[in-house]
């Protein structure tokens, strides 16, 4: 950015330079001195330029002669081939005073001085590529992704990007897409009410601190106001800001259209499966109209899919019955050095305050839901690089240990989804070419688990942070996080592979391959080794006691989905903070 603006001043300075010059020549008419003085002081036919040196024939100085002194000026100035203070100087002989002279002579170092800025910048890089451009790198040297607190917020801030292995994400040369299954999160939304509590009792205890005037990293709360203003919110999508989740779920559609609409016919109706959690089917809703654009109406047909338990295998959200403390473990206080160290920090600064390590946590979610609603939020810089670290970490724990690879249970409910896609996946675009999906977090990292992705080779560890860490799930399931499975039907000229169809995976754009399966274009796996390896995850109704139950044991509703587009928009008002939307089930 610095060196755009650079560039924009240097570019106006050249500019100006430029008027003066031609200015003073035509303020100068046409003199008594032959302009074949002009001549006599230059030793042509060459004449030293910008670039490579240039030959002018005999034949361009008897047109040059023959032109007006206000023409010779104009036609000298402008030329961008010429040095500006050879060809000025030899004319100053012309000119009927030495303040003239000077004048001519001053604009003409300047100008030269500025041209030189501005090809350094590559302004004029276009217009005489050899002469700068090799200044500027093809590559940056300086990677600062690490220094982004969206890397740091865990599950619960604002979608960014994968961090990638560099794997093109467009088809493998010779490979095209016939098939394209979505689990996707909801998008960016307000806290829940149990975060909420948690958010407003810590806010309780700054308030009762009774700090009249607060200081350091605390001292913009003297202006902050609370970015939750109608508590009907809660639980619900954001609709403002950068960041909102409305915003997300419509950008995201657009997007895949533009990736896979050519797997649309533009006439069929394609159904949208979405949890019933009102935010789930809000961004079911934007997605579809983002993809479909004004053909959302009529083209697009959202299903509602029951998130009750009772649901057993045939839902977007399936539960393990057999695991009783799953909830417990979601909602354990996990903390580190980290936390204490900015506890006594926020104390020190604010004398009366008197927080502890279990009140930071709540106190930096404030910023990761505040950037959801709004485009900025003054409590990202309370806190250190450190301790966003520690942030994202002891969320990585959470959904490593309560509904990632490091719960057998959560495995095993991953395979409900793991199961189904691949039936897709083997019967082809026979049965359908587009599978749009939406749910919550918690139902996607048992799925990433189930898929062999994203699984630490050992378990992680509660008391340090690894370096490498090898489970984030700000680049498995931040708001608005999603699962692709794209099926790759490739011909022979995608060497050095055999024709064939091959899988793949994206987690948030990002292809990341399988450790074990990627003989394929683009590191793909094969479709016969993907079912093998698919088929090696835990039996999810023997796993959750499902049978004993009387639960549906296996996921049908892709098979019998409706076209009906009742439920593509809102009926009325979403009532005060309304969790779901009942349909079925």
């Amino acid at each position: 950015m610095h060196r755009n603006i650079l560039a924009g001043i240097v570019t106006f300075l050249y500019a100006y330079f430029f008027v003066l010059e031609i200015g003073v020549c035509i303020l100068f008419p046409e003199q008594s001195s032959p302009a074949e003085e002009f001549v006599t002081r230059i030793d042509w036919p060459v004449v030293e330029t910008h670039g490579p040196m240039v030959s002018l024939s005999e034949a361009s100085w008897e047109s040059f002669l023959q032109a007006t002194w206000a023409e010779e000026c104009l036609e000298l100035v402008a030329s961008g081939t010429h040095n500006e203070v050879l060809v000025l100087d030899a004319i100053l002989t012309s000119l009927p005073s030495p303040r003239s002279s000077q004048l001519v002579r001053a604009m003409a170092v300047l100008r030269t001085l500025f041209s030189t800025l501005v090809a350094a910048t590559g302004v004029l890089a276009a217009s005489r590529p050899y002469s700068s451009a090799y200044l500027a790198k093809q590559f940056p040297q300086t990677f600062t992704d690490s220094y982004n607190i969206l890397k740091h917020v865990g599950a619960i801030g604002p979608y960014s990007d994968r961090v990638g292995y560099g794997i093109d994400p467009n088809p493998p040369q010779g490979c095209a897409v016939d098939q394209v299954i979505m689990l996707m999160r909801h998008g960016e939304r307000y806290p829940d009410t149990t975060t909420y509590g948690r958010i407003k009792a810590v806010l309780d205890k700054l308030d009762a601190a009774g700090v009249s005037q607060w200081s350091g990293d605390l001292a913009f709360l003297d202006d902050w106001t609370f970015y939750i203003d109608e508590p009907g919110f809660l639980e619900q999508e954001t609709f403002s800001g950068p960041y909102s989740g409305l915003l997300h779920a419509l950008r995201q559609g657009t997007e895949y259209r533009a990736r896979y609409g050519h797997l649309w016919d533009g006439e069929s109706v394609v159904p949208i499966f979405a949890g019933d959690y009102e935010r789930v089917i809000e961004t079911a809703r934007y997605f579809g109209m983002g993809f479909f654009g004004y053909n959302y109406s009529t083209n697009a047909a959202i299903n509602i899919i029951s998130e009750n338990a009772t649901r057993g295998a045939d839902s977007l959200t399936p539960s393990c019955p057999a695991d009783k403390s799953l909830l417990a473990c979601f909602y354990a206080k996990r903390t580190l050095p980290q936390f204490n160290v900015a506890a006594a920090r926020l104390n020190a600064q604010n004398p009366g305050l008197n927080l502890n390590s279990s009140d930071v946590v709540p106190l930096m979610s404030i910023a990761t839901y505040e950037l959801q609603a709004r485009s900025y939020s003054p409590w990202v810089d309370a806190f250190t690089l450190d301790e966003w670290v520690a942030f994202g970490y002891v969320q990585d724990l959470t959904y490593y240990y309560c509904s990632g690879a490091g719960n057998p249970y959560s495995v095993a409910i991953g395979q409900v989804f793991a199961n189904a896609s691949l039936a897709l996946l083997e019967a082809g675009p026979s049965h359908d070419t587009m599978w749009w999906n939406f749910a919550h977090d918690a139902n996607i990292t048992p799925v990433v688990a189930a898929l062999g992705l994203d699984v630490p080779s050992s378990p992680l560890p509660n008391d340090t942070v690894p370096f490498p860490n090898p489970y984030r799930v700000t680049d498995i399931v931040p708001m608005g996080g999603h699962l692709v499975l794209e099926r790759l039907s490739c011909n022979a000229t995608a060497a050095p592979t055999p024709q064939g169809i091959y899988i793949r995976a994206l987690i948030n754009e990002a292809v990341v391959p399988w450790p074990k399966c990627q003989s394929g274009p683009g590191f793909s796996c094969p479709l016969p080794d993907y079912a093998d390896m698919v088929a090696r995850a835990p039996n999810f109704v023997q796993s959750c006691n499902i049978s004993a139950l009387g639960y549906p044991e296996y996921l049908d509703f892709w098979w019998r989905y409706n076209t009906s587009t009742e439920w593509n928009f809102q009926h009325g008002s979403i009532p005060w903070q309304q969790t779901y939307t009942h349909v079925n089930g």
